[in-house]
């Protein structure tokens, strides 16, 4: 059963308000995938804050015109799920993880704002550190000299106490 016009009018204004906020959108081909494995997809997608859904084409790319993203309405052909995600790498890794237990599950494409990616660029994308763990590694980049630093001013006292303990102990034997 087709979607009246109000309906797809509400489709396009949250898939506008997904884009809005969006990084990246990545595009695959999901035929002949059974069902259970997509709600597993769906659990997975919800857990890691991408939004995945499966849209009718010519709704998608209403959403998309005059956005950063309308060079992926080329790609838009045949039955497609979405994932929109205000991550750039977390719609990339999740299809990609999905997809390598899944030959049925097929990437076709991905957007981030004015850029289209083809299948290499996604996977390639896939493989990239999440935001996270960038700024994670970042900060521990920062820290690592405040931390040898704070441990070599700390040896010195170390070294003095150990040194009093040696002669106390020395004293104590004699």
């Amino acid at each position: 059963m087709g979607l009246n016009l109000d309906s797809k009018k509400a489709v396009v204004a949250e898939v506008s308000a997904q884009i809005a906020n969006a990084q990246s959108i990545i595009v695959a081909e999901y035929r002949g995938l059974e069902v259970g494995k997509i709600t597993v997809l769906r659990a997975n997608a919800r857990a890691a804050g991408v939004y995945l859904r499966v849209l009718k084409n010519t709704l998608v790319r209403r959403a998309v015109a005059g956005t950063g993203f309308s060079g992926l309405a080329e790609h838009m052909v045949g039955p497609l799920i979405y994932g929109i995600s205000p991550d750039p790498v977390a719609a990339a890794k999740l299809l990609n993880e999905f997809a390598k237990g899944n030959d049925k599950l097929v990437i076709k494409a991905g957007a981030m704002p004015n850029y289209v990616l083809d299948v290499a660029g996604v996977k390639a994308l896939a493989t990239m550190p999440s935001r996270e763990e960038l700024l994670s590694k970042l900060l521990g980049t920062m820290q690592a000299p405040i931390a040898t630093f704070v441990r070599t001013l700390n040896e010195v006292p170390t070294k003095f106490v150990r040194g009093l303990a040696a002669v106390r102990d020395a004293k104590q034997a004699a």
